[in-house]
């Protein structure tokens, strides 16, 4: 591929390996509601519960990786991180008898998951200060080419096995540890302590308190990412036990996430004719991925049939092209060394949605099925949207703040 040519070796390899993670990270999580729900017997309002308690570990380990990025170290963060979250995947098939052991190790994978995310979005955009806003984009492509393989195999893998989903899991993400520990390595050997200094104080002297008072730089759209993230959750605590509901095969959901995948990657024209045309700042961006989010979730109210589900997935893929590099690369911009501590906020925030949709939609759906949850799914994006247009005009005057890390 043309494009990845003008990018370093080490970039490249960077990139496949996100590649192969997100393809074992994409095998489990399609099927969490539908392990709970057709393999364990339980309801759907269950399954919500289980993905609370794992999104309730995802905002403490994203606030706290963002919170310790300067006091240990990128090394601990990610590979320790991203290490237990390969050692509690494993151990998820021994839980599956035991509906408290279950809930605790969704919970440990949610924050060791989570806990590394703050550490490698800031250390991008650190060491490649001078292209972070592209590369961040290109990670993102490269990532979800990995979700569109790992999501075409994950109905056909449930049909053997759930547990070989979670084990595979479990071992590429061993395997991606393993990886971020030889090239930190690297990297420390080649340059010392760049990027990966532990540093007792919080960076440019700024504790907790002054940092969270910059609520125009994170409060609004943190906001917007937790409606959206809500709403999202029509996906797993909606389609999905609808669709098995109507007698469908697993596949037919996984296709879902495949076509996600799939069109994150030839869809990028059309984004890159989006951002020219009518969102050249982050802050437009997001308002425009949230318009997207909206008009899927009015697809699926207003057909709640497969069809019109596959044409809500292409409109949310779009909102999703746009919301995912435009926020860290909004944050790298603006905040400088203090990236990571916001990077972690914002994306604990947006975890918040993650804990209130599954169980909220959860409920709604065993009370009256896909309906209710739509309307939900709807009148939270439209919220989103409101809360991007207020971020964006809160930062119509603000200058770019880049500060590169020493």
């Amino acid at each position: 591929m043309k494009w990845l040519q003008s990018y370093p070796r080490e970039v490249k390899i960077f990139l496949v390996a996100s590649l192969i993670s997100s393809a074992g990270g994409s095998l489990m999580w399609p099927l969490i509601t539908m392990f709970v729900f057709k393999v364990l017997g339980r309801t759907v309002t269950d399954a919500g519960l289980v993905i609370l308690v794992m999104s309730l570990g995802g905002i403490a380990g994203q606030v706290l990786g963002g919170s310790l990025y300067h006091k240990l170290g990128v090394k601990k963060l990610i590979v320790g991180g991203v290490g237990l979250n390969a050692l509690f995947l494993l151990l998820l098939p021994l839980g599956s008898g035991n509906w408290s052991l279950f809930m605790l190790l969704m919970g440990l994978i949610g924050f060791f998951n989570a806990m590394s995310m703050p550490a490698i979005q800031a250390f991008i955009g650190f060491r490649f200060a001078e292209r972070r806003g592209e590369l961040f984009n290109v990670i993102y492509v490269a990532n979800n080419i990995g979700v569109a393989l790992g999501t075409a195999l994950s109905g056909f893998l449930a049909r053997i096995s759930y547990d070989m989903s979670f084990i595979l899991n479990g071992t590429i993400s061993a395997a991606f540890a393993v990886f971020f520990w030889i090239y930190l390595n690297k990297v420390q050997k080649n340059e010392g302590t760049m990027h990966l200094e532990k540093r007792k104080s919080t960076p440019e002297g700024q504790d907790t308190w002054k940092l969270l008072s910059r609520y125009n730089v994170y409060l609004f759209m943190g906001i917007g990412s937790f409606f959206l993230w809500l709403g999202n959750c029509v996906w797993n605590n909606g389609v999905s036990p609808f669709t098995i509901s109507k007698g469908m095969p697993e596949w037919n959901y996984s296709i879902l996430w495949t076509l996600n995948g799939v069109l994150i990657f030839v869809g990028q024209p059309f984004i890159l004719w989006i951002k020219r045309t009518f969102a050249g700042s982050a802050e437009a961006q997001l308002t425009a991925s949230a318009i997207f989010y909206m008009l899927g979730y009015v697809s699926i109210l207003g057909f709640h049939t497969y069809p019109g589900m596959v044409f809500a997935m292409v409109l949310t893929t779009f909102g999703e092209m746009l919301i995912s590099p435009a926020i860290p690369s909004f944050i790298s911009d603006r905040t400088g060394k203090s990236a990571p501590f916001y990077l972690g906020v914002v994306g604990g925030m947006g975890a918040a949605g993650r804990v209130v949709g599954p169980y909220a939609m959860g409920v709604l759906f065993d009370w009256n099925g896909l309906i209710p949850v739509a309307w939900l799914a709807v009148t939270i994006s439209v919220l989103a949207v409101i809360a991007f247009l207020v971020h964006a005009y809160m930062n119509r005057d603000a200058k770019s703040e880049i500060t590169h890390a020493a």
